[in-house]
């Protein structure tokens, strides 16, 4: 309907245009025709009174005609010597007004009925000598008539052929809406990545098309950032579950209660966990918050023996709570490792900043250097939620996050650079 109704308004607006101009154009041409008609008349009048005039002659103070010259202008031209009619027979239709314009001495047009009148003055020797033509306008006004009509008749073809032309035109052109609409409405029942693709195109619908695929990727990965936040957390609120039911299974198994610490312990972990991953999410959504590296370096390892090496105050495109949120379950992990000192290394790399966090324990092994990132691994006494959860995070906000096998405990994080 919506379709079918811009239609109708570019189809109409396309007749409404063209017959605006047919019609001027038909004004114009017929006034133009009317003006060449007129002077024509009159040239013709001119004419035929000079035609009459050569025929004149003034001898011994008389006027008089050649013989047999002004037979042939009898009925169309008349002749006036001092107001007084000396050759031709007026018609009776305009005899009167051609007695009065051979009584003027001086030239005049005027018309009368369907006939143009001409009085033209002679010199005649001190006498008034007059001449009077008349033209008949029936043929030249047959001819405008046929003119107009055939104007107007190919004027109307021509609003329909624009009509035509015009509904063509726009039926092709809607005929790329008519097929995104229907791919759209494919794609959303079974291909929901699918992409217009009419980059090539540089029409206005081309644009449509290239703004509708640019708005559909932000509509997917929008879908993927909640689809990977429901997961993220789901996934993180397995393993404190299955341990807070596991200690009460425990508890009731052996008839005693359940440690308050060990559930506060495990709540609290739970907390930490669901916040840094929705701090995460929302912070990739904003996109646009920045931090100096120094002063969150400084914030995470307060109240712990950690040896910062940074080279200069750098900044990175990441918010600082998310910074502390990666690194300090890094620093924690570090710590219980650790034979006697742990450390931070600050280094610039291109468009990234890389934090290495490292400690003097027994480090990783080649083989597990992705399995200590799974939840539930753990070489010590926890839970294995540490370096899960900073996989996590990093998976969220596009950071990079690696174990490296050196020796040494090494964890390499790596953020873009503001």
């Amino acid at each position: 309907m919506g379709l079918t109704g811009f239609r109708a308004r570019i189809v109409s607006l396309a007749v409404l245009t063209a017959t605006l101009v047919v019609a001027v154009l038909v004004v114009l041409s017929h006034v133009l025709l009317s003006r060449a008609t007129d002077a024509d008349t009159r040239t013709l009048a001119r004419t035929r009174a000079d035609a009459v005039a050569a025929t004149v002659q003034v001898l011994n103070g008389g006027v008089r005609l050649v013989e047999g010259a002004g037979d042939a202008f009898d009925t169309v031209a008349w002749v006036y010597a001092d107001g007084r009619l000396i050759d031709g027979a007026p018609r009776s239709a305009v005899a009167g007004v051609v007695d009065q314009l051979g009584r003027s001495d001086k030239e005049e047009y005027l018309t009368t009925g369907r006939y143009l009148l001409y009085a033209a003055p002679l010199p005649a020797q001190g006498r008034q000598v007059t001449v009077v033509v008349t033209v008949d306008l029936t043929p030249y006004e047959n001819s405008e008539q046929r003119s107009l009509i055939a104007s107007l008749v190919l004027g109307a073809l021509a609003v329909v052929l624009a009509g035509f032309v015009a509904y063509l035109g726009v039926s092709r052109a809607l005929r790329v809406v008519h097929r995104m609409s229907a791919l759209a409405d494919e794609w959303g029942d079974h291909d929901p990545g699918r992409r217009f693709g009419l980059e090539t195109s540089r029409d206005e619908f081309g644009e449509l098309a290239q703004t509708f695929d640019r708005l559909l990727d932000r509509v997917s990965a929008t879908i993927a950032d909640e689809r990977r936040l429901t997961d993220e957390i789901a996934h993180e609120l397995r393993t404190p579950i299955t341990v807070l039911r596991g200690d009460a299974q425990l508890a009731e198994l052996s008839g005693t209660q359940v440690d308050p610490q060990v559930v506060l312990a495990e709540a609290d972990r739970l907390s930490n966990a669901v916040n840094a991953i929705l701090d995460a999410a929302r912070s990739r959504i904003r996109g646009e918050a920045t931090c100096r590296l120094s002063v969150v370096l400084r914030q995470v390892s307060e109240g712990r023996e950690v040896q910062i090496d940074a080279a200069g105050d750098l900044e990175v495109a990441v918010p600082a709570d998310v910074v502390a949120a990666v690194l300090a379950p890094l620093l924690d992990n570090a710590a219980r490792h650790a034979t006697a000192t742990v450390s931070l290394q600050v280094d610039a790399v291109g468009n990234s900043v890389v934090v290495h966090v490292l400690d003097d324990g027994p480090g990783f092994r080649p083989d597990e250097l992705e399995r200590i990132f799974a939840p539930g691994h753990s070489g010590t006494d926890g839970h294995g939620l540490g370096l899960a959860v900073v996989r996590r995070i990093a998976t969220a906000t596009g950071l990079g996050v690696r174990a490296v096998a050196d020796g040494r405990g090494h964890v390499e994080v790596r953020f873009p650079r503001a």
